[in-house]
């Protein structure tokens, strides 16, 4: 991670909102709100790790950080320029800077395009090379995502889930990016090949000097690829922290339970460490709960609960919590009243 803290990007109160309508006149009668406050910064050099269940809002953050959504409210901000304010065209000049690995490897490379034709067509949309510069520039990409330059003519169904995915990486590389959403792109792969994606945008971040969000589901791949962990509940940010921190010392309740269920390569431990279950299923986005957002599946919820949307603060040095059981102290050690 870049030791200078430069702040890339910086989200602030992001709020998106997806009206629902009903009737002939389709009139709307509610909203889901997918993100409902979030405020993240990202370091230059870094890894932001964003982790929670399905439906809590992840791609959505990752997806309106980059304005393919615009926001219902709130501002993302690239070094010191408002993506909210921007108009299409300029907005489209700075995706030379924004780009993103989409999860589904078999959904996101149109299947009529050669490879060629698909990391080659950002470069031609942005005037930035034609023929045998295309040609010279995929062939450096295909190196660079450790596939075979000759596999330049083939067609996607040619290739396996983990070569797939390596083109959808060539491609967002393809004009030089800074800032790159990851979303979810393990979760589709096999076991087998996962680790070789995640070294590879290790690598390539080491070399190119990128800053990745890192969307995903596995808590303990998260903590490998990541510099920090913010972790998330039906569309809010409810811890973040520095990985280690965050993995170490928990502090608020959802956290715990997910990596109370994360499996351990060890059978005593296993047997004897405590396993949070949470009950109930998730509340619906379009009605979530007053208050805190976890307090209908939360092991010490109260009154006070229901009364107060908790605070996103800073509680400990860099370990920011929402939960009002959480108090600020020097001792981490006993945090839960």
């Amino acid at each position: 991670m870049n030791t200078d803290n430069e702040v890339l990007v910086r989200v602030q109160d992001l709020v998106m909102h997806f009206p629902i309508y009903r009737g002939v006149i389709r009139r709307q009668v509610g909203a889901v709100r997918a993100v409902d406050g979030v405020s993240l910064e990202i370091r230059k050099g870094e890894t932001l790790g964003l982790v929670g269940e399905s439906g809590c809002g992840k791609t959505t953050v990752g997806r309106t950080i980059l304005q393919l959504y615009k926001p219902t409210s709130g501002h993302v901000y690239y070094k010191d320029t408002d993506l909210t304010k921007l108009r299409s065209e300029p907005m489209r000049m700075m995706r030379k800077d924004l780009q993103m690995i989409f999860q589904d490897p078999y959904a996101s490379l149109n299947p009529r395009m050669t490879v060629r034709d698909i990391i080659g067509d950002p470069m031609l949309a942005f005037g930035e090379a034609s023929g045998k510069q295309i040609d010279e520039r995929v062939r450096e990409l295909l190196n660079l995502v450790r596939l075979d330059p000759d596999f330049a003519n083939r067609y996607p169904h040619e290739f396996s889930g983990g070569q797939r995915q390596r083109i959808g990486v060539a491609r967002a590389l393809a004009m030089n990016p800074s800032f790159i959403v990851c979303d979810e792109p393990i979760s589709a792969l096999d076991v087998s090949i996962q680790a070789q994606v995640v070294n590879l945008l290790e690598d390539l971040q080491r070399d190119l000097g990128l800053t990745y969000l890192f969307i995903a589901h596995d808590l303990s791949m998260v903590r490998h690829i990541s510099d920090r962990v913010a972790v998330m509940y039906l569309g809010v940010v409810v811890e973040l922290s520095d990985r280690n921190d965050i993995y170490d010392n928990p502090l608020h309740p959802y956290t715990k339970a997910l990596l109370s269920a994360i499996p351990v390569p060890d059978p005593v431990y296993y047997e004897t460490r405590q396993r949070i279950i949470l009950e109930g299923d998730v509340p619906s986005p379009a009605n979530p709960p007053s208050g805190c957002r976890f307090r209908t599946r939360c092991p010490i919820a109260d009154e006070r609960c229901a009364l107060e949307r908790p605070e996103f603060r800073e509680v400990t040095p860099g370990h920011f919590v929402a939960c009002i059981k959480v108090e600020p102290q020097t001792n981490t050690k006993e945090v839960i009243d």
